[in-house]
């Protein structure tokens, strides 16, 4: 049994030979990219090629690895790669270790700078006066509905959508104690605490709830504390030096949340692309209809379509849609040609490729 070990040992051990060989070879290649974007003045994170590279070895990849475990791998080869070329800087919404800085790792890769911001504005603010490259937010979630506070930036900034990612929320309980049983206080943001509450009750019936700004502030504030925990991610537990007493804790499995890179630029058509626009229609009857009929006969997909009120009127709305296919496609800019002269207002704010996966 032993010279078989050793035996697929050593394969394993040839095979790392070759890979790390085939590695070095990829990067220099990448360099030499990184020089040809620099004197064309293109940007080193281009999100329409990186989807493009997953894809073909996806279409390549014959197993036992999944699609997913393939893209993952190499996120971080290309992430490493990027930063051979011009290391990117990335804001998120802090603190370190919350679901958006997690969300920024796993699309961007390890190698990336990334930077906390305390609100989603100040992700806007560092982005549009060019203190950062770019800008991680979260636009929507499967059970609490979409992020006010980013449909309102996205109004007003002249950055555009350049890609977007789904994360699935898988929350967990932790804490500097050995057991969850010795937690006398469970800290979170509301929305972790509301989406863990049926394993709490089940588990912890007698502790107490505290809210706070976010999972991540959460984690902070249970560090030297053996009989409190906190609920956030597992990032958030190795950043913070915490445990994790239960992992998975959350009530619905299915909980997701949609985040954008947003940045300056403007992405090519890929094939499978999505274009999002904000627009307002006149306050009379069968306007909001004549606008959406400019999608329904060219039969354009709308992906998602939500009213939001404007802020200096009241009671009357802006208009976010999601729709599929690229603004340079003939369909869909001879819809938004006809949709401008059927609004007030219109503000295509980006296409880029179409996310169907979760991180």
């Amino acid at each position: 049994m032993k010279p078989l070990l050793e035996k697929l040992r050593e394969e394993i051990r040839e095979k790392d030979r070759e890979i790390v060989r085939l590695l070095n070879e990829r990067a220099r290649i990448s360099v030499r990219i990184g020089q040809v974007k620099g004197q064309e003045g293109l940007a080193v994170y281009d999100p329409v090629q990186e989807a493009k590279v997953l894809d073909d070895l996806n279409t390549l990849n014959e197993g036992p690895l999944s699609d997913r475990q393939v893209s993952s791998i190499y996120r971080e080869i290309i992430s490493a790669s990027r930063d051979l070329q011009k290391p990117v800087a990335v804001a998120f919404l802090g603190p370190e270790a919350s679901f958006s800085h997690l969300a920024a790792r796993l699309h961007f890769g390890a190698a990336g700078r990334f930077v906390p911001e305390p609100d989603i504005a100040r992700v806007f603010d560092e982005v549009e006066k060019g203190a950062l490259d770019w800008g991680v937010v979260p636009v929507e979630n499967s059970l609490e509905g979409s992020v006010n506070v980013t449909l309102d930036r996205l109004i007003l900034t002249p950055l555009k959508i350049r890609a977007e990612m789904y994360l699935r929320i898988s929350q967990c309980l932790i804490s500097e104690a050995k057991s969850f049983r010795n937690v006398k206080t469970v800290y979170s943001h509301p929305q972790g605490l509301a989406q863990c509450q049926a394993w709490l009750r089940a588990h912890l019936p007698n502790a107490v709830w505290s809210e706070t700004e976010s999972t991540a502030a959460a984690a902070q504030l249970v560090q030297g504390r053996k009989n409190a925990a906190a609920i956030g991610s597992a990032l958030a537990a190795s950043a913070y030096g915490l445990t994790v007493l239960a992992s998975g804790i959350e009530d619905n499995p299915s909980n997701t949340t949609r985040f954008l890179v947003v940045g300056r630029g403007d992405n090519p058509p890929t094939g499978d692309d999505k274009t999002s626009v904000i627009f307002a229609t006149q306050d009379v009857p069968g306007s909001l209809h004549r606008a959406l009929a400019s999608f329904a006969r060219r039969k354009i997909n709308l992906a998602k379509i939500e009213s939001h009120p404007v802020k200096e009127r009241v009671w009357e709305y802006l208009f976010f849609v999601d729709m599929i296919g690229h603004r340079q496609d003939k369909g869909v800019k001879n819809c938004l040609a006809e949709l401008k002269d059927k609004t007030v207002y219109l503000k295509i704010l980006g296409s880029y490729p179409r996310t169907k996966d979760k991180l």
